[in-house]
This record gives structure tokens, sequence and C-alpha cells, in this order.
């Protein structure tokens, strides 16, 4: 079963995010003015954070919708309370050691909704502040680049869960971390090289900044994965209940930012003229054939976050992180397949050691369930001797 899960998780994030990066590209080419004479690029970033945001929200609360129980609460239904757990009565009218009726459990306070609700809203805000600084980055740096400071997301991710919550790992998770980010690096680094662009006139020191800015990228991404795993190890929620919560405080953030008279925030809101809704409406309104990118864009993503979310909540944010980085290079290679690409020597190297990671991941996986079946058909067989 949990094999299965994984595929489907796998084949959800994969397929999803393929169509997602299609209309994602769609979205940074030019669109045409309603009367054909114009053509101009929309440039509303948090515009379309927000448009996300609001349609995963309700993606991921029709599913809870669906998914709930009929004893369950509203607020049980959203993971901010939980039903009363059963307490076990022995036959001599005790209760956990105790005469029955006499001391009542006490509900734990250790994990709080307040508590649960803080962590959420530090989500958000990562998530938020994240994106535009990887927008910044590529003002700066080429793309290649970028992808190649992406390639190395385990390391962030896996280093702000040994600092932010004192997480350790298995050993084998290590090796995993440095053969994936090992392999993608070799192969986004000996690839064939594309001609040169011309470049306008940069300003001093500008790959320095561009290294700045997607090192924080990269850092704000780490702290949301390793706090997305705290929040499942402290508290008893679903993949759905925290997608739905951190995307409702998305969409009050990002709509703050759209919308309210906010003087100019450097890299989240450069231009303090104006409202950005405004001006995003306007653009939507003279240039229509930007909305089926956009809807595209926003159902798409949405649901690849209900894939996202279950991978994270079963599995851990490496082996979604893993899956997100190796999408690219399966991607790659099918195309080599589909279209008689060329690769050259370097990249398969680099492809066969993602692979190689992948299978030690697999092999201790498949060694661990085997371990932890053995354990239980031993102990259904000592219950039936008894």
């Amino acid at each position: 079963m949990s094999f299965i899960r994984l595929a489907l998780c796998v084949a959800g994030v994969y397929s999803m995010f393929l169509l997602w990066a299609v209309s994602q590209e769609r979205l940074s080419v030019p669109f045409a003015s309603i009367d054909g004479t114009t053509s101009d690029k929309f440039k509303s970033a948090i515009f379309i954070s927000t448009c996300q945001s609001i349609l995963s929200s309700v993606s991921a609360f029709v599913y809870i919708l669906l998914r709930r129980k009929p004893t369950e609460t509203f607020m049980q239904s959203l993971g901010l309370d939980h039903a009363p757990e059963p307490t076990s009565v022995a036959a001599n009218g005790k209760t956990n050691g105790h005469a029955h009726g006499k001391h009542p459990a006490k509900p734990s306070t250790r994990f709080s909704r307040s508590s649960l609700l803080l962590r959420y809203l530090q989500c958000a805000v990562f998530i938020t502040t994240a994106a535009p600084f990887g927008f910044a980055a590529l003002s700066y740096i080429s793309y290649p680049a970028m992808v190649l400071g992406k390639s190395c997301k385990l390391v962030p991710v896996m280093l702000m869960n040994v600092v932010l919550y004192r997480r350790r790992f298995a050993p084998h998770k290590y090796l995993v971390v440095a053969m994936v980010t090992a392999g993608i690096t070799i192969f986004m680094g000996l690839g064939p090289a594309k001609p040169a662009k011309a470049k306008t006139a940069a300003p001093p020191n500008a790959e320095w900044i561009g290294m700045v800015y997607l090192l924080i990228n990269l850092a704000l991404d780490g702290a949301t994965n390793s706090t997305q795993d705290e929040i499942f190890a402290r508290h008893k929620v679903t993949g759905q209940q925290m997608m739905f919560l951190i995307n409702i405080f998305c969409t009050v953030l990002t709509t703050a930012l759209c919308t309210l008279p906010l003087p100019s925030i450097p890299i989240l809101r450069p231009s303090a003229a104006g409202s950005e809704l405004a001006t995003a409406l306007a653009f939507i309104q003279t240039h229509p054939a930007i909305k089926m990118p956009l809807l595209q864009f926003a159902f798409t993503g949405a649901l690849g976050q209900l894939f996202i979310f279950e991978t994270l909540q079963h599995f851990g944010s490496l082996t979604l992180v893993t899956i997100t980085l190796t999408r690219k290079v399966f991607t790659m290679l099918l195309s080599v397949v589909v279209y008689n690409h060329k690769l050259s020597p370097g990249q398969w190297l680099g492809a066969g050691v993602v692979f190689a990671g992948i299978s030690v991941e697999a092999f201790v996986k498949r060694k661990d369930v085997h371990a932890k079946r053995v354990v239980q058909e031993k102990e259904v067989a000592k219950i039936k001797s008894l």
C-alpha cells in the first residue's frame, strides 16, 4: 500500500506540474492586446500567486469535505480540534488504572491550536516571501545558474531540519541527498553549451547580488519544508488540512500586498504606484488571451499541491524534494526518447548518479518494510499461540 501511494504521488506530481510548467512558460511571454496593436508581458507575480492560493485552498477544502466523517465537527475536519481518545475500561470498572470517573483524563495542552496556526502562518510567510526572491535572482544571474542552484534544494531542506528543529536523519538519507544533488549538478553543468545572448549593461557585482537572492530563496524553501515536517511530527493533521490552511494564510498575505496602500517594499513590492490588483485586472481586461493560461496555471498548481501535501504527510519533505527535482531529469530523458535529442556523456553520468541515489532510497525502504512485516507476522503468531 505504501508503494502504491508513493507511485500515485509521483505520477500526480509529475503530470500536474509538467502541465503547470507549460502554463507558467506561457504566462512569461507577451500577450497581444484586445485590439491587436501591442503585446505586453504580465508582470503581476503576486496576483498570480493569489489566484493559485485561492484555487488551492478551494480544492483542499473540497477534498476535506468529501473525506469528512459523519461524526466529525467542522473544526475537527480542518485539523484544528481532535476528538477525545477512547479510554479502555477494565472488567473491574477501572479506567487506566484508576477508579472509573474519579480522575478524568486531562486534554493535552502541549501543542495548542494557536501554536498550530502560528506554524501555518510561518509557512505562509516563507512561501510568500520566497517566490519574489527567485524572480529577483533571475534579473542578475542566468537561468541555467538558477536551475543549478535549485538542483541543490535537498541540502537546505536537510540543513533547516537540523538547524531549526534538531531533527536527525538515517545515515542513508545523507548519502541519497549527496548523490541526487551531485547527479543533477553534473547533469545541468555538463550539458551542451548554448549560444550566449546579448546582455544589457549589468550593475557591478550583479552575479553576487543574484546569488545572494538565490540563497535567500533556497533558505526560505528549506525553512518551509522543515516547518511542514515539524507540523506533521507535532500535530495530528493531514496533508490536505495543512494545504487548506497554509493557502488561506497565503491568500490573506498576497491579497494584502495586492490591495493595501503599502509603501514600496524591496523585492516583494518594488513599486508603490497604485494597486497591483487594479493593474492586474486592467491587464486582463485589455489582454483577454491571458485568461486561459492563468486558469490552467492555477488549476494544475492546485491539483499538484494535493499530491505534494499527500507526499509530505506520508513520506516527508526529503522524498518530496527528491521527486520534484528528479522530475526535470526524467522530463529531459523522456524528451531524448520521444524527440531523439542527444545527451553528452557527462549528462548520462549525472542521470546515472541520480538513478543510483533513488535506488538506494528504494532499497532501504523495501528493506524496512520487509523487516516490519516480519515483526508483525511474529506478533500475530505469538497472539495465536496464546
